[in-house]
């Protein structure tokens, strides 16, 4: 026989839920100051949030700031800025 509804989701891993911590310490770190390491802890926020069954957005969005910083960095370089504007 045919249940009407689908079995309920099945419970989150225990733990402590630390997507949102890994999220904004992504976006925050990778504008400011590192990228890779804001690409790290975007990393760590979607491994966190596919684990704990939460949306993956806060991970992919820390991810995609720190690569345009990167980026952006390698420009200003590349175009002959210096690193110190007191200089």
């Amino acid at each position: 026989m045919n249940a009407p509804y689908p079995p309920p989701p099945p419970p989150p891993a225990p733990g402590k839920d630390r997507t949102t911590l890994w999220g904004v310490l992504g976006i925050v770190v990778g504008l400011l100051c590192c990228g890779i390491l804001g690409i790290v802890f975007g990393y760590l926020s979607i491994r966190d949030a596919k684990r704990f069954g939460k949306s993956p957005t806060l991970g992919y969005v820390a991810i995609a700031l720190s690569v345009i910083n990167i980026i952006a960095s390698a420009i200003w370089r590349a175009t002959g800025h210096n690193m110190y504007w007191y200089r």
